[in-house]
């Protein structure tokens, strides 16, 4: 029995259930090329990489494929050269020397980089992101940049068995982006869930999910 295939239409039952309309961001880092190529004969083309490096290479091994390429990991500046020529959403920026940095590459590469802001719904100091009160700055911030736009939102819940604080972060964010949405008309998505709480994530109102293990099995580093 193919696992990867059977897992991965396991994981996109769920998200249908719950909401249909949701994209599966299907996370291979760290996985090889070969478990790529299973999850895209299986008609699902969006992949989400979290080291510029892996990212390039990959690209280059598979630029004869039809992926949707996004970056969900911590930005290195130096690193953005790769990742913008490649990507079409990035996850992670929460630095305005980060947006500044994409713009330029984005102007470089002659597109409109579409990126999410990463925010510390939970404060944790071990987590990367801006603070929730911040967001509005930021997004202000954006506004003078001509080739990034800001689409929407993305966070990481606590690593805890405890649902309750888990929906509580990711239902933090969703009121955030209701509450800033009329002002800033670009914002529309959510990127919440991972593996392990992407249920959760999708009953409050995650438009992306971010799913690895779930569907290639345990990952080695």
């Amino acid at each position: 029995m193919d696992k990867i295939k059977d897992r991965l239409k396991n994981v996109k039952s769920i998200i249908n259930s719950i909401n249909p309309n949701a994209k599966l961001v299907v996370v291979s880092k760290f996985f090889p090329e070969e478990n790529i190529l299973e999850v895209l004969n299986e008609g699902h083309n969006i992949f989400g990489e979290s080291k510029a490096q892996e990212l390039r290479d990959k690209y280059e091994n598979l630029k004869n494929k039809k992926i949707e390429w996004h970056f969900i990991g911590s930005i290195q500046t130096n690193k953005i050269k790769y990742i913008v020529p490649i990507c079409d959403l990035i996850h992670s920026v929460y630095r305005e020397k980060e947006m500044k940095e994409i713009d330029k590459r984005a102007k470089e590469n002659g597109k409109i980089q579409q990126i999410l802001l990463e925010v510390n719904v939970s404060g944790e100091e071990s987590k990367s992101g801006i603070n929730i009160n911040s967001v509005k700055n930021l997004l202000n911030s954006s506004l003078k940049f001509e080739n990034i736009r800001v689409v929407g939102l993305m966070t990481m819940a606590p690593l805890t068995e405890n649902e309750e604080i888990i929906r509580s972060t990711f239902k933090k964010l969703k009121d955030l982006k209701e509450e800033l949405k009329d002002e800033y008309k670009d914002l529309k998505e959510l990127s919440m869930g991972m593996s392990n709480d992407f249920k959760i994530a999708l009953e409050e109102g995650a438009t992306i999910v971010r799913i690895g293990s779930k569907i290639f099995g345990k990952r080695n580093y």
